[in-house]
């Protein structure tokens, strides 16, 4: 059965594409493996020559990049073009500490022994990348992978293929052919994959559940894998909170992308004493959302990528309705219109409890709840079983600094959230998922230490 792509705007298939044949997939896992057996004795600084060569291809094609992306799952068309320039900063900076991570590490000479640490390509990494931002999520490991002398086998969500051919299309340039591949797979193709022995590392972007079953298939040959996750990022609004910059950046931290993000706000705590100001502002900037065709510059708020999404929206405001929350604005689909809309929602008095506070939205949802105190935030902050991101919103940065102790996640927010740095590691804890992605330790992750120890 071919692919069929569906625009979520209009319902009408975009394009339709075929699944690899048994006979063409093993012939790409082959030249991979050839692929790299070439590249990684090609010096740093060529690599890096070419990696860059290859980059211009989005700056070259950013008006196509950016149609087909919008297209394809819906976002507005302006952040389909922050996606590609995003895609682009991440690149670079990756590659200005590249010679510098990936240099051999040399350890003082000790009673006349020679010792070093070398960082050596793992050989082929597949990396399995997700719709929500289809560009920068498969360039995080795109690029650090070839930088580090890997090939890439690059499977891209069934929602976002056009992304991956994309991809493909600019790492043609390479000089050695099948350095990186674009595969449409299904998920029994997917699955055999990744227990090909011709595949030496996993890389995986997506739900806790197929986390699982890639994680389950990488160990069948014992690779070790990345994985990001889900998320049910936190934030609190402190007592001192600047609410002109705090309720503007949380709510955009939680609608931007149609709240499509795994690091989106998906709770809000705010402390008693500003509850009632805060909830008065953010239904404000909440109903300033125009919702329309992505294409149209005016569209602030595209549609949602996946139709079923809608109907696990109204379940949750519903259930949280059902458990004592205030419904204020928003709560439902968007009727009478083809596309995937929903309204934007703010929900008050949520118990923590609540599905809505529990679980992934993945939407424009703002569940919101009063604390009394710092301490009741942080208890209620971490009482998730997952641990992307959490945002603090204050103008203490020793108030910042103590929840930064004890909160439970990969990355502390002072005044921001929704932002990736890429200096910075982005990992998550507990069901958000395992491994590093950017920074130096991005590169780590997609190498392997070998220790040179001689006797001169």
């Amino acid at each position: 059965m071919p692919l069929n792509v569906i625009n979520p705007y209009n319902q009408e298939i975009f394009c339709t594409l075929p699944l690899e044949e048994e006979v063409s997939l093993s012939l790409k896992l082959d030249q991979a493996q050839k692929a790299y057996r070439q590249w990684r004795k090609v010096p740093y600084p060529e690599r890096e020559r070419q990696v860059k060569k290859a980059l211009e291809y989005f700056e070259r094609e950013k008006d196509e990049i950016a149609r087909d992306l919008t297209m394809q799952m819906g976002k507005p068309l302006q952040q389909s073009y922050n996606d590609i320039n995003t895609l682009l900063d991440r690149s670079y900076y990756m590659i200005s500490i590249g010679e510098k991570t990936l240099a051999p590490e040399l350890i003082p000479e000790s009673d006349g022994l020679h010792r070093r640490i070398e960082h050596e390509p793992l050989g082929v990494v597949f990396d399995i990348a997700a719709w929500n931002y289809p560009l920068m999520i498969a360039g995080n490991v795109v690029i650090p992978a070839l930088l580090a002398g890997n090939a890439v086998l690059l499977k891209h969500s069934a929602k976002t293929p056009l992304c991956g051919a994309h991809f493909q299309n600019a790492f043609q340039s390479l000089e050695i052919p099948g350095l990186m591949t674009h595969l449409i797979l299904s998920h029994d193709q997917t699955s055999q994959v990744i227990r090909d022995r011709r595949v030496n590392h996993l890389v995986f972007t997506g739900s806790v559940s197929g986390g699982a079953r890639v994680y389950q298939d990488a160990a069948h040959q014992f690779i070790e894998a990345g994985l990001e996750l889900g998320g049910n990022d936190p934030a609190y609004v402190a007592e001192d909170a600047d609410l002109d910059m705090t309720v503007e950046n949380v709510i955009d931290g939680a609608c931007y992308n149609a709240g499509q993000s795994c690091c989106a706000i998906e709770r809000v705590y705010v402390h008693h004493s500003i509850y009632d100001e805060f909830l008065k502002r953010a239904k404000t900037v909440l109903e300033a959302y125009q919702l329309g065709d992505p294409m149209d510059q005016k569209t602030t708020m595209g549609p949602l990528a996946s139709a079923s999404a809608l109907n696990d929206l109204e379940a949750q405001v519903d259930e949280a309705v059902q458990q004592g929350a205030r419904l204020l604005l928003g709560g439902k689909r968007v009727e009478g219109v083809k596309g995937n809309f929903f309204q934007p929602t703010l929900i008050a008095d949520v118990p923590n409890h609540a599905v809505v506070m529990q679980e992934e939205s993945f939407g424009p949802l703002v569940p919101v709840q009063s604390v009394a105190s710092d301490e009741q935030a942080l208890e209620m902050m971490n009482d998730t079983r997952f641990g992307l991101t959490a945002s603090v919103w204050t103008k203490d940065p020793e108030r910042a600094e103590w929840f930064a102790r004890d909160l439970a996640a990969g990355t502390i927010f002072q005044n921001r959230s929704d932002y990736c740095d890429p200096a910075l590691p982005w990992t998550g804890v507990g069901e958000s998922g395992k491994g590093s992605s950017l920074s130096p330790y991005g590169f780590y992750g997609l190498t392997r230490r070998k220790s040179i120890n001689f006797r001169r």
